[in-house]
C-alpha cells in the first residue's frame, strides 16, 4: 500500500470514528504512539499498548460531540493530520481537543505517532 493510500484511508476511518480499526489496520505490531510531555501520558510501544491506551482513553469519555479530521498531508515518510474532538469526558464539562497528529510510514505500515497540542 503506498503512503497516499494509507492516508486515504487513515483519514476516512478517522473521520468516522474508527479509531482501533485505523491502528488494527495501518500500524505495525511495533508501532510507538507519543504525546507530548506535557500530557504525563507515557510513550507506549507495540500495537498491543496502543490499542490499549486508546480503550483506556474512549473509556473516559461520557459523550462525543463531533469529529472533525482534516485532508492528510502527505511527504515520502510522513502523514500529517489536524484532528478536532469535541466532547466531555466523565464527569467534567464539555471540551474541544484540537491536535495535530504527525505519523511516520515505514514498509506500507504507521511505525510511529506523534501527538502535538
Amino acid at each position: 500500500m503506498s503512503i497516499q493510500e494509507i492516508a486515504d484511508q487513515l483519514v476516512d476511518l478517522l473521520r468516522k470514528g474508527k479509531f482501533e480499526e485505523a491502528q488494527k489496520t495501518l500500524f505495525s505490531e511495533d508501532a510507538v504512539s507519543k504525546e507530548p510531555l506535557s500530557s504525563n501520558i507515557p510513550k507506549v510501544h507495540g500495537l498491543e499498548a496502543i490499542l490499549k491506551k486508546g480503550e483506556q482513553f474512549r473509556n473516559s469519555v461520557e459523550a462525543w460531540h463531533g469529529i472533525t479530521v482534516s485532508d492528510a498531508l502527505v511527504t515520502d515518510k510522513f502523514i500529517a493530520i489536524r484532528l478536532k474532538v469535541e466532547l466531555t469526558f466523565k464527569e467534567q464539562e464539555p471540551s474541544t481537543m484540537d491536535e495535530l497528529i504527525l505519523y511516520k510510514v515505514k514498509k506500507g505500515k504507521v511505525q510511529h505517532e506523534q501527538f502535538f497540542y
